[in-house]
């Protein structure tokens, strides 16, 4: 599971030859996550400083967190990554970056995960249909699978091997 964390960083510092800035978890409390930034801020080896910026980032997935990234967007990420775990990246970007969207869809159109989108393919039919003994060994799971990703029925994320996240598009 991620643990999602950034470093921000303190652009007097950065810009007057000093390194100094904090590392925080992303998916903190947004107050938590500005308390730091501020602490940090007012620590810096420069006088009055008020500018930052996420100079590095980790466990986000394969989401970009950009250097002038908004903090309660990055920390909107985060806690979807925490919650959802690491696929949860890839439905968000599916979705456009919409959170509500993704949401749903991992909550009313996740079906689960399996080995293969063949092997869904043959745990749905045998799910929903009796197939005769005599006519199992002609069905071909893996063509309905791939008939299935064709027609826009699914949405597949692959996470690792033997690791398929089947979703319902519609």
């Amino acid at each position: 599971m991620s643990e999602p964390k950034i470093y921000v960083a303190c652009l007097a510092a950065y810009n007057n030859g000093y390194l100094h800035g904090a590392w925080i978890d992303a998916d903190d409390d947004i107050n938590d996550i500005w308390d730091a930034i501020n602490k940090m801020l007012s620590k810096s080896p420069i006088e009055n400083a008020e500018e930052y910026a996420i100079h590095d980032y980790e466990d986000f997935a394969g989401y970009r967190v950009s250097e002038y990234e908004g903090i309660e967007h990055v920390n909107q990420v985060a806690l979807f990554l925490t919650k959802h775990g690491d696929f949860a990246i890839d439905v968000l970007d599916y979705c456009g970056d919409d959170f509500e969207q993704a949401e749903k869809m991992i909550e009313e159109n996740y079906s689960g995960c399996y080995s293969s989108v063949a092997e869904y393919a043959e745990q749905l039919t045998e799910d929903i249909t009796q197939i005769p003994q005599h006519l199992q060994y002609y069905i071909d799971y893996d063509k309905m699978a791939r008939d299935m990703e064709l027609n826009g029925d699914i949405f597949t994320i692959e996470t690792a091997h033997d690791e398929v996240h089947v979703f319902w598009s519609h």
